[in-house]
């Protein structure tokens, strides 16, 4: 999926849409977020050595696992419920490409239940469980 395919799927929009392509395959989400380096987070996080923030970073991983569940998306907003188990890696800066690979563990809608990791190059930086919800 292109970006434009992508905001068929999730309401995010301008600074917030994190996944520039996605990929379903063998029940697994794949997603990619190249790092341009003028995001609005990396301004203040830190000058003069820009890191993307690990917030965002499980932003990333959210994004990429709704692809998951397109269908029941549509129409409403994936909200966060809870992230557990989160373990940040290896720093993510600019020019990095940050590449996720999420599954579904267990659903029960509204409520939708995911794990994940990012890494660059093969090195993994993120990674955690997660939960949300949809809301109408």
């Amino acid at each position: 999926m292109n970006k434009s395919e992508i905001m068929e799927i999730l309401p995010h929009r301008d600074n917030m849409l994190l996944i520039d392509e996605a990929e379903l395959a063998d029940g697994k989400a794949y997603g990619k977020y190249r790092v341009k380096g003028d995001e609005w987070f990396l301004k203040g996080h830190f000058p003069g050595n820009p890191v993307v923030p690990g917030v965002i970073l499980c932003e990333i991983l959210a994004q990429s696992a709704c692809v998951l569940i397109a269908e029941e998306i549509k129409g409403s907003t994936p909200l966060f419920a809870g992230i557990d188990k989160v373990r940040f890696k290896t720093p993510v800066k600019p020019g990095d490409v940050i590449e996720t690979e999420c599954t579904m563990t267990k659903s029960k809608p509204p409520f939708f239940f995911a794990q994940g990791q990012g890494s660059v190059n093969g090195r993994l930086c993120v990674k955690a469980e997660f939960s949300f919800a949809l809301k109408k």
